[in-house]
């Protein structure tokens, strides 16, 4: 048999988080560190590999019915490799440190057990709960797989350059930044896009620090379904993307 396909053969690596390609992420198990992957996320595997629902506690549960943050994993255990993809989104592997990470739990692919995470209030100025109000703070040391809708954008944040970010395309930053979630308009009008711009909630960040961000925004995050009618369409209401995702995040 002959065709092109076969220049997609597997990429051979010795790291544990190696991609494939840019939407296929390769994790290598040993038998002793497990992999916590987003449930449905596998596309094949090889060797002996058991995949289980990952525990909850009733804090995690509380804390995901209550913020709308929270991962729903599956646990990847044993000796060999599997492959995980979502949506052929791409996929970012990023090492926590001391640092730690903050990202919206619908960018998570996969990440070590050994990782420990807890939803995190963002700070709004006018305190009105809105769209990325929660996130996830990820601490300890170990790999995170996130995952973005085309070729993101790393911005440093410095303590003589702050950054400001669109709160629907941000994805993950260094959680030793300060943020503040804030809009660009009176208090009377907060609920309105920036006049005929477009633009609303942003997230702006000062520090020392990264920022990740996406280009994309108002789209319908990974594996929703957009409702029918016009608000639907611009993912607003209970049957738009915002609406019909509360189910689609996950926590360990």
């Amino acid at each position: 048999m002959q065709s092109p396909l076969f220049a997609y053969t597997e990429a051979q690596a010795q790291d544990r988080y190696a991609l494939q390609n840019p939407q296929l992420l390769r994790v290598a198990l040993t038998g002793h560190d497990d992999v916590l992957a987003r449930k449905g996320s596998m596309v094949a595997y090889q060797g002996m590999i058991e995949f289980d629902g990952e525990y909850r506690t009733r804090h995690q549960d509380h804390a995901q019915a209550r913020t709308g943050e929270g991962l729903d994993l599956m646990r990847c255990s044993g000796q060999g490799t599997v492959y995980l993809a979502n949506l052929a989104q791409h996929i970012h592997v990023v090492d926590v440190d001391h640092e730690g990470l903050t990202v919206d739990s619908g960018y998570v692919l996969a990440l070590d057990s050994v990782l420990h995470w807890d939803a995190v209030a963002v700070d709004s100025q006018f305190g009105i709960s809105g769209t990325g109000a929660y996130n996830l703070n990820i601490s300890g040391r170990g790999t995170v797989a996130l995952m973005t809708s085309g070729h993101p954008l790393m911005l440093e944040v410095t303590p003589e350059k702050y950054v400001c970010v669109d709160a629907d395309a941000v994805v993950a930053w260094s959680s030793s930044l300060r943020v503040q979630m804030q809009a660009q308009t009176s208090s009377s009008s907060v609920w309105r896009r920036r006049g005929s711009t477009g633009e609303g909630w942003e997230l702006n960040f000062q520090g020392h620090g990264h920022v990740l961000v996406q280009p994309s925004e108002m789209l319908p995050p990974q594996g929703t379904q957009i409702g029918q009618g016009l608000m639907a369409q611009y993912g607003l209401g209970q049957q738009g993307a915002r609406g019909a995702n509360q189910g689609n995040i996950w926590t360990n």
